[in-house]
């Protein structure tokens, strides 16, 4: 495919909660020629491609067009489903793609299985790191918890002392003069903590 060749240009921006703001990506979008009402905005997660926005862009892709993203997180943070679906619109639906910020993934500065292979090696790259990053988190995580532990720090909800009345709330419920929604009630808790409290205690 080559770059006169390209039919529409379409833009994609992507955040991740309502708070976020897209306006620097859409500054940058519009920079590279993608006009206003071709640009999609999702404020979805990037953990799959489960996102509205995103499907619309994808159903109006022709081949020949080209889409742009400011950055490949963008497109998503779960590297394994953006190669999946870099390939998919490279090789099956024939779309040209662009990555603002890293011009080696540009399908229109190099032609045919050229671009296909120096992207596609680029994502394995990019996969390969995130990936690792993750891995790393979680073992200094594991690391991290487990030398709170070893200082004493305790993990999950606080004990919550019983009220006054605890016992002889507990003593009503064991004989049956009460039922565990009341006895949760009178003791200010959920029936699933009182039952946990009352079995607990002697």
């Amino acid at each position: 495919m080559e770059t006169d060749l390209i039919a529409n240009i379409y833009g994609y921006a992507r955040v991740s909660t309502d708070d976020q703001n897209e306006d620097r990506q859409l500054v940058a979008l519009r920079a590279a020629g993608v006009t206003s009402e071709n640009i999609f905005t999702d404020h979805k997660s990037g953990k799959d491609f489960n996102r509205p926005a995103w499907k619309k862009l994808v159903r109006k892709l022709k081949p020949g067009d080209l889409l742009v993203v400011s950055s490949i997180d963008r497109f998503g943070r779960n590297y394994e489903e953006v190669l999946s679906e870099w390939r998919r619109l490279v090789k099956v639906r024939q779309v040209h793609v662009r990555v603002l910020d890293m011009p080696l993934l540009d399908t229109t500065t190099a032609r045919g299985l050229l671009a296909v292979f120096i992207a596609d090696l680029v994502l394995q790259i990019l996969s390969f790191v995130a990936e690792t990053e993750r891995e790393h988190i979680r073992t200094r995580k594991r690391e991290g918890i487990a030398a709170a532990q070893a200082r004493g720090v305790k993990f999950g909800r606080p004990m919550i002392d019983p009220p006054p009345c605890f016992d002889e709330v507990v003593r009503r419920y064991r004989s049956r003069e009460i039922t565990v929604r009341t006895a949760a009630r009178l003791c200010g808790m959920s029936p699933t903590s009182f039952w946990r409290k009352c079995r607990g205690s002697t």
